[in-house]
């Protein structure tokens, strides 16, 4: 069960979902050096780019009230981040709000990916006047070769429809990773 704290970091049985610290720099940059977590993104991120990053994350915070929130567990200050960032890239479904996650290894195969997605998933579709995002759809991508993200995916209710499914225009023409699928969730109807 989800619940809204101070600040809008969000709360699950096993996570906090949370805005990021100074104490996340480090953690995360080692995460996003690490071969094998980037091995579905075009190579893994400096220093300076994983500290870019995080900045760009707070600009969503500071211009959307939500973005992509630092994930804690009660043992482990930081295992990653999951959440939503606006999409503008050169794509016919863009822009969208796209919700997204990037863990670290040790944190993999617990289920912490989906459980943190369900709580930004529920944000995402809150209607605003209830301190959420308001949206009435969502979408995920990822390369097509990223079974496990899009296993997720499918976990937190999202579906796929091949005719969506894009060449990424950030990466070159015959990049290995540039064929990309995309998912997407409609928020459901209330009775």
């Amino acid at each position: 069960m989800e619940s809204v704290l101070p600040s809008s970091d969000l709360r699950t049985d096993r996570l906090v979902l949370r805005r990021w610290t100074a104490a996340d720099r480090a953690p995360f940059a080692a995460l996003n050096a690490d071969p094998e977590v980037m091995r579905y993104f075009p190579r893994p991120l400096t220093p300076g780019e994983s500290d870019a990053l995080v900045d760009r994350i707070e600009q969503q915070f500071a211009e959307h009230g939500y973005g992509l929130w630092a994930v804690s567990t009660v043992d482990d200050p930081f295992i990653g981040f999951v959440g939503l960032a606006w999409q503008r890239i050169d794509a016919p479904w863009a822009p969208a709000l796209e919700i997204g996650w990037r863990l670290a290894r040790h944190a993999w195969g617990r289920g912490y990916a989906t459980e943190a997605a369900v709580a930004a998933r529920d944000f995402a579709f809150r209607p605003r006047a209830e301190g959420g995002a308001g949206m009435t759809d969502i979408v995920s991508m990822t390369t097509v070769t990223n079974t496990p993200s899009q296993a997720v995916m499918r976990k937190i209710g999202m579906t796929r429809d091949p005719a969506d499914d894009f060449r990424h225009p950030n990466l070159p023409v015959g990049h290995p990773l540039e064929q990309h699928v995309l998912y997407r969730l409609y928020r459901p109807a209330t009775t």
